[in-house]
């Protein structure tokens, strides 16, 4: 089979042939459609994610959308010729993505949303598994609530905004001016956290009082305010990006909790993964409600042109991009 390995940190991607991997127990065979590029896949491509555990050379991606090929013994739930999303490897020395063929066990993926294309699934999976363990399995949001989410025209952002939506919570985002538009059509109300502090957007939104949960996917300073930014006694903060130290005390001082997500566990330590599937398959539902969609890049990538799409999320691209094969 095709398929793309970087052989050294920031090395460009070389085109090899390997043999087609073989389904195991408990395994399905995908013959790959998209493959997603994530802010993860260029820093180890980059050789800056040891939390990742892919030495390179490998192949990367987490993220894809397929169909399957061949199932191993005892799959029961998928079967050739399904259409499937998930996020299968790319880390832990598991073979990724950017290949024509990737074996995947089956607890990890699910049937694609028919609403959605190849390229537009393969988009989903680790951010929506990663606003999905933060406001469902941590926070638990629930109707009534008020849910801020840091830079909700980001990646996990913009789903974070659409899932606390369709929880029945009165969803906020902070963005950035330029940027206003595509939370408020996600159904949020846009904070710019530039022209406000803190403290300003608080008593704007809740007079004072904090937010029930606040979900950062910003990390370093954006932690410190989501503690300033929480709600006393019952409120809870979520991050996904918890690289770097502060200081505990305002969120102690307002009586909350705190909550890490670590979305990469299942891959890499085996434990959870029948989770993942659940997770994707009730996103799948919300996505055939109309109550979910991926934002995507304008732009389009091949094979042919894997290394203008790294580069391109490198820069800080606005929304997902997606190499089709």
């Amino acid at each position: 089979m095709r398929a793309y390995v970087v052989e050294r940190p920031e090395a460009g991607f070389t085109q090899v042939d390997l043999p087609c991997p073989v389904p195991s127990a408990g395994q399905v065979l995908v013959r790959v459609h998209a493959s997603c590029v994530n802010p993860l896949d260029t820093k180890i491509r980059a050789g800056k994610a040891p939390h990742a555990k892919q030495p390179l050379p490998a192949v990367l991606g987490l993220d894809m959308a397929g169909v399957v090929e061949e199932v191993g013994s005892g799959v029961r739930s998928f079967r050739p010729g399904d259409e499937v999303y998930g996020m299968v490897g790319g880390v832990g020395g598991l073979q990724g993505t950017l290949a024509e063929f990737v074996v995947a066990n089956a607890d990890l993926i699910a049937l694609k949303p028919t609403s959605l294309s190849m390229r537009e699934a393969a988009a989903l999976p680790l951010i929506t598994i990663t606003a999905w363990e933060g406001l469902v399995d941590h926070a638990k949001v629930h109707g009534g609530q008020k849910v801020l989410v840091h830079a909700g025209a980001g990646g996990v952002g913009h789903v974070a905004v659409q899932l606390a939506k369709a929880l029945g919570a009165e969803v906020f985002a902070t963005v950035s001016a330029e940027k206003r538009q595509v939370v408020e059509e996600f159904g949020a109300t846009a904070i710019d956290y530039r022209a406000l502090s803190t403290e300003q957007y608080v008593e704007m939104h809740t007079g004072g009082e904090g937010f029930d949960v606040v979900y950062d996917t910003v990390g370093g300073a954006t932690i410190d305010a989501s503690f300033v930014a929480v709600k006393r006694y019952t409120g809870h903060v979520v991050s996904c990006l918890g690289w770097s130290t502060h200081s505990l005390a305002p969120l102690s001082f307002r009586s909350a909790t705190y909550s890490g997500v670590f979305t990469l566990t299942p891959l890499l330590t085996g434990l959870g993964e029948a989770h993942h599937g659940e997770i994707l398959s009730e996103a799948a539902a919300l996505a055939e409600g109309d109550k979910l969609r991926p934002l995507m890049n304008e732009r389009r990538f091949t094979a042919a042109n894997l290394d203008d799409a790294y580069a391109l999320v490198e820069l800080g691209a606005e929304g997902k991009v997606v190499v089709e094969l």
